[in-house]
């Protein structure tokens, strides 16, 4: 097995917003036929921010994160915010976080923000497991906080009833003591799926002062059918490259969180790799996807169920906008 390091999950926390059933949603939007979401999506339920923001619901799990941590936050070294949707273009998403936390005002650690959309929170655990050192980086927080309903364009169904908002912490801490332990990760992009998954407005190439408002034009577009067939063709390799790399096989793993890209993406995961039910955690059912926080909030459901025990070895996974496929393994 790959070499590892001695990171351990010290404790998560999250937030939800108000939680709004597909059914209530078909029948604010006429245009959705009944029972399309729980059909096409597998969705049916999910949360959706009214007064919330994005550092909001970042904050409140954070604070919920330290709370179980019993850690403060003066004993944060590093503040990751892990997501694809921002209060603002500028300020940093995470520098918000931190500022809506309770006393970090009186804290100085650093804040970054890493994007990589879907594989956000798996990209900043990577980063997080590789900084921890126990010297100089002893606690890391991560936090994947999401408001996907603003981005979606109400005439097309199948995103519409598909994504849902939440915001989940984690706090990653440098132990050498016990036999937790992050072990190995892989990321690879495959741009040739760039436009597949995309948001065309609102950044410099359509900038609001210069492009008027569309919603089509403004909102999240999905061309499911070409996601899936490049997920087909990429996964096998991918997949098989990094277990080998890992020194691990299926079998050895006992619990795997896949992204809840769609209820579809994950048929097809199970599926490719000859998956059963037994240790494939899913949860779109009731969340919908979360964009980033659809992994993190996956993990810690199944921590507070008791459905992950410490010494586990668990594998977070996923695909994202850009094309990329993300694969990470620790110990719990």
């Amino acid at each position: 097995m790959k070499s590892q390091k001695p990171i351990k999950i010290v404790a998560s926390g999250k937030y939800l917003p108000a939680k709004i059933s597909s059914e209530e949603l078909e029948q604010k939007n006429t245009k959705l036929p009944k029972g399309f979401a729980v059909n096409k999506n597998g969705v049916k339920f999910r949360y959706q921010a009214t007064f919330e923001s994005n550092g909001y619901m970042g904050a409140r799990a954070a604070e919920m994160a330290l709370l179980k941590s019993n850690l403060s936050i003066f004993d944060i070294d590093l503040l990751i915010s892990a997501s694809a949707t921002f209060d603002y273009p500028l300020p940093s998403q995470s520098s918000v976080i931190k500022s809506e936390i309770k006393d970090a005002n009186l804290a100085f650690f650093p804040t970054i923000d890493v994007n990589s959309t879907c594989l956000s929170f798996v990209s900043a655990f990577e980063i997080a497991a590789k900084m921890l050192d126990g010297v100089k980086y002893k606690n890391i927080l991560i936090v994947s906080s999401e408001i996907a309903s603003k981005g979606l364009n109400t005439n097309n169904p199948e995103t519409f009833t598909l994504f849902g908002d939440g915001a989940v912490a984690f706090v990653l801490t440098y132990n050498p003591d016990g036999d937790s332990a992050f072990l190995n990760a892989s990321f690879k992009t495959y741009t040739e799926g760039l436009a597949h998954t995309i948001i065309r407005g609102g950044g410099n190439a359509n900038h609001f002062r210069n492009t008027p408002y569309d919603e089509e034009l403004f909102s999240f577009q999905m061309d499911g059918i070409k996601m899936l067939k490049l997920a087909k063709r990429t996964l096998p390799k991918f997949m098989m490259s990094f277990l080998d790399e890992t020194e691990i096989q299926f079998s050895s793993i006992d619990a795997i969180f896949p992204h809840q890209a769609s209820k579809t993406g994950l048929e097809l995961f199970k599926k490719m790799f000859e998956l059963g039910d037994r240790n494939i955690k899913v949860n779109i059912e009731n969340y919908g996807n979360c964009i980033a926080a659809s992994i993190p909030l996956l993990l810690h459901d199944c921590i507070e169920n008791g459905e992950v025990s410490r010494g586990d070895l668990c594998m977070l996974f996923g695909t994202s906008a850009g094309f990329s496929i993300g694969a990470l393994v620790f110990k719990y």
